[in-house]
């Protein structure tokens, strides 16, 4: 059993930036955040895969070029860095790891088997 612990969050004024931090006690195939509005769907943003051929870095098209994930293999940890931040980046967001093999794309919130309490992340204009 893996255990997840995210830090971070908070509230910000739109066009700020924010980072997330996860810490994992175990290693995991995958890490990544995903986010969830009230009323609305989780939605997986960031993931980073370290496999044969190294690390690999996914992202949602609604984050790419704002928010970068880095993942530190040594210490089981992720880190997301989210900048330009505006009003529709308001949710929950929580750390998930998975064991699952490659995808070639950012893979679905039912393949992670470990999942963090969640942090608040509050945009405001």
């Amino acid at each position: 059993q893996v255990q997840l612990v995210e830090s971070g969050g908070g509230s910000v004024q739109v066009g700020g930036s924010l980072s997330l931090s996860c810490s994992a006690s175990g290693y995991t195939s995958w890490m990544g955040w995903f986010r969830q509005a009230p009323g609305k769907e989780r939605e997986g943003i960031a993931a980073a895969y370290i496999g044969g051929f190294g690390l690999s870095t996914y992202y949602a098209d609604s984050v790419r070029a704002r928010f970068t994930i880095i993942r530190d293999k040594t210490k089981n940890s992720v880190t997301l860095q989210m900048n330009s931040l505006n009003p529709e980046d308001t949710a929950t967001y929580y750390c998930a790891a998975g064991t699952m093999g490659r995808w070639s794309r950012l893979p679905p919130a039912s393949l992670f088997n470990y999942w963090g309490q969640g942090t608040q992340v509050t945009v405001s204009s």
